[in-house]
């Protein structure tokens, strides 16, 4: 009788012991839960890598200046037709707008741009060339200018947006303005690094219209 009792309790002792084994195997294989979209962050991000302010991404898309930035701040939620007229004037697929954000790049990225091969992107003020188009989720955005501004006056307002920049001067002159400091005049192989949250522009001040190298730094 004991015996018997023993046998009993062993195997539901081993019942138990499987179950929680079972338990233990179906929590390791649970999957990761996926983090929400910022879709507000997502847009600014994709206006950031494009090199534009919220003035320029007004202008190509037609929605307001204000309606951006709200858009941006999760203050508002876009329609679909909003979410259109950013596909559109940014020059994306709607579905790259919903891509989620990956936490890792993959190991070894390079993306090489030859001479003259970046992508054009002609402002008002300035004449970008965007180099390295084709690595997404970068921590850094380069890109060529050729500085078609010739006065202050033809900024509407500072340009302003997050993160560093650095600009070097490759060609010609420039007068680099900032928020907080007297206008400064930079010639070939001069640099400036700042905190591009500071209002600044620029403008050529050589007969010819100067180009420079910017790196964005989010």
């Amino acid at each position: 009788m004991i015996n018997e009792h023993k046998e009993r309790y062993v195997s539901a002792e081993k019942i138990n012991m499987q179950e929680a084994k079972i338990v233990k195997v179906e929590k390791n294989n649970e999957e990761q839960p996926i983090a929400p979209l910022d879709l507000g962050q997502r847009l600014k991000d994709i206006r950031i890598q494009l090199g534009l302010t919220l003035e320029e991404a007004s202008k190509r898309t037609g929605l307001a200046r204000s309606t951006l930035s709200k858009i941006e701040n999760e203050q508002i939620s876009p329609t679909f037709q909003a979410l259109q007229k950013l596909a559109t004037g940014l020059d994306i697929d709607i579905p790259q707008i919903f891509e989620p954000p990956k936490t890792k790049g993959a190991a070894g990225r390079r993306d090489i741009t030859l001479a003259e091969q970046g992508k054009p992107h002609p402002t008002a003020t300035y004449e970008h060339e965007l180099l390295a188009t084709q690595l997404s989720n970068k921590k850094m955005v380069p890109f060529k200018s050729r500085i078609r501004a010739r006065d202050f006056d033809a900024y509407a307002e500072w340009v302003r947006h997050d993160g560093e920049e650095f600009l070097l001067v490759l060609e010609g002159e420039v007068c680099f303005y900032s928020e907080f400091y007297e206008p400064v005049n930079l010639m070939v192989g001069d640099s400036v690094y700042y905190d591009a949250s500071m209002g600044h522009v620029l403008i050529s001040i050589s007969k010819e219209d100067a180009q420079i190298l910017w790196v964005t730094a989010k």
